[in-house]
């Protein structure tokens, strides 16, 4: 993701420089009777409060078949829950095996929810293959055993409270890469299929404290600690890779 001293948003040839956002930022979603308001000040990334983002992504995300150094010690140090509160490094889900792992937005998240059935389906490909399929989110053990009841994701599913997992492997976050007019026809489009955001889950502490801005991905590693051969950044909201991309590295 490009940064930059000002935000430049691009909508009906309406352009507006030099924004910044502070104090209050409204959420709006499909359900009209539940605005909520961010009592922080909102940062549209982890690093910088402004940055340029486009509104239509040209790329599925990132690719790539190495992690930094620093990147590589920063996972290191990151642990994940799994539902029955037991804390594990998280390169343990794949020191000994192959392992396809998306990382949610958050548990409560419409987006998500398409995202976990949509590996699911592929699931007896990965069991052939001998790969486990993981899901963490960003969110409380609770939270998480919620999704797993609401959702019968059929593979693990585990949480990062402290998104140490996801500021590791510099996911994007920001106010910009979550209201695009793609996520928005996206979200339409599963509330018609029958998908639902869990309002409940949306708006609970651990994922309001952030705003919910954190974006996500999904990465094919193992077996081996170090050993990650795919990664695909989320660069807005829903934006999933090709599956067909996900089995080549994981299951060819």
């Amino acid at each position: 993701m490009a940064c930059s001293s000002s935000t430049t948003l691009l909508s009906n040839s309406l352009h507006i420089n030099q924004i910044t956002i502070q104090h209050v930022s409204p959420i709006v979603s499909l359900n009209r009777k539940l605005p909520i308001y961010s009592k922080k000040p909102l940062k549209l990334s982890t690093t910088t409060t402004t940055t340029t983002i486009p509104f239509a992504s040209g790329s599925a995300g990132v690719e790539s078949p190495l992690l930094s150094e620093d990147t590589s010690s920063s996972l290191d140090l990151v642990k994940v829950f799994d539902l029955e509160g037991n804390g594990i490094p998280i390169s343990d889900l794949w020191k000994d095996r192959k392992a396809v792992v998306a990382f949610a937005r958050h548990f409560g998240c419409v987006l998500c929810r398409k995202r976990a059935d949509y590996l699911a389906s592929k699931k007896d490909i990965m069991d052939a293959s001998g790969v486990a399929l993981v899901l963490i989110g960003p969110g409380n053990i609770d939270q998480a055993k919620s999704f797993a009841e609401q959702t019968k994701f059929k593979g693990e599913i585990y949480a990062d409270p402290a998104q140490s997992s996801y500021e590791a492997l510099r996911f994007v976050s920001g106010v910009l890469t979550t209201f695009t007019p793609k996520a928005g026809l996206k979200i339409i489009e599963l509330y018609m299929e029958g998908y639902r955001q869990d309002w409940k889950l949306s708006f609970e502490k651990d994922t309001v404290s952030r705003g919910g801005w954190q974006q996500g991905g999904i990465i094919v590693a193992g077996p081996g600690k170090g050993n990650i051969s795919y990664i695909h950044k989320d660069k807005e909201a829903g934006d999933d890779p090709e599956i067909e991309d996900i089995l080549k590295a994981c299951c060819s």
